[in-house]
């Protein structure tokens, strides 16, 4: 967090100020699948229900998961809906699609960020040149289209898209694609 507002402070210094450039931390968040939630794979895979889900139930790791990446993919459909919403508190329900504040999260572009924070708003389109981001991602342009409630300022959650988680455990947050946690990079909003 130091690093990251000692930057913007020397970019907001310069004679034109921030000018659409920041320096900002990159996380990454995704959609969880149900079949990689198995007891072989290590994972609390005991069958719950919760409010909202009408008594269906699902492994108790994938609904801990749900709840903190917003989204889950389920195996088997439900009325057409492919996905559980966390829904605050303990609550879920059932969605068409993963969704942020903006719109239909698009896997590798759709990005989160805190909000109230000047330049890095619902809508805007950043460049984020950092060569692990272009990597993991395979993609270095975001529309930031969500808003999280645990984000920091100067933070970007990008959008990988629906995976396996890659463990039980604190790899659940992440997808088994990719073991990336994190990366710094600028950001600059496209014209």
């Amino acid at each position: 967090m130091q690093r990251l507002a000692q930057e913007n402070e020397r970019l907001a210094r310069r004679p034109q100020g921030h000018s659409g450039e920041y320096f900002v931390v990159c996380t990454l968040y995704y959609t969880p699948m149900e079949s990689g939630f198995t007891s072989e794979r290590g994972f609390d895979a005991t069958p719950v229900t919760k409010s909202g889900l009408h008594g269906r139930r699902y492994p108790r790791d994938f609904l801990r998961s749900v709840k903190k990446e917003g989204f889950g993919r389920m195996i088997t459909p439900v009325n057409g809906r492919n996905y559980i919403r966390y829904a605050g508190g303990d609550s879920f329900s059932f969605a068409a699609r993963p969704a942020g504040g903006g719109g239909i999260l698009i896997a590798r572009f759709s990005a989160a960020a805190k909000p109230g924070q000047p330049g890095l708003r619902r809508d805007v389109v950043i460049e984020t040149p950092d060569s692990t981001v272009r990597q993991v991602f395979g993609s270095t342009r975001w529309k930031i289209i969500d808003t999280g409630g645990g984000l920091r300022k100067w933070q970007v959650d990008l959008y990988y898209g629906e995976d396996e988680p890659l463990g039980p455990g604190r790899f659940m947050a992440r997808p088994r694609g990719t073991t990336f946690e994190y990366a710094y990079s600028e950001a600059r909003v496209s014209k």
